[in-house]
């Protein structure tokens, strides 16, 4: 089992910047996807920023020049640095994690940011 924790999320003006971490406990797979989703109310669960084993994942229009996702040194976390933020980021966001092997995928319980003046 695998759990998630998500953590930085809060409130910030427009245009200024988070970085949200998330960090997975238990017993990690060998191979396994990192990715970051956002859901804004009354909208879908969108992908926002990832890390595979053979790098960085693109990233959405909505989101890219702005977010930048990476890992810490040990690999059990993942960052995203998230700046230039605009009121539409506003949401819970997510952090996943992909059984490349077993296709399961692991969520944390959501941290949320606010963006507003």
């Amino acid at each position: 089992q695998v759990q998630l924790a998500e953590s930085g999320g809060g409130l910030v003006q427009p245009g200024g910047s988070l970085r949200l971490s998330c960090a997975a406990s238990g017993r990690l797979p060998s191979l396994f996807v990192f990715r970051w989703y956002r859901e804004a109310q009354g909208k879908q669960r969108e992908f926002v920023a990832g890390l595979a084993s053979g790098g960085v994942l693109s990233y959405p229009n909505s989101v890219k020049g702005r977010f930048t996702v990476y890992s810490g040194d040990t690999g059990n976390v993942m960052y995203l640095q998230m700046n230039d933020l605009k009121v539409e980021d506003a949401a819970i966001y997510y952090c996943n994690l992909e059984d490349s092997t077993a296709r399961i995928d692991y969520w944390g319980r959501g941290t949320q940011v606010i963006v507003s003046s």
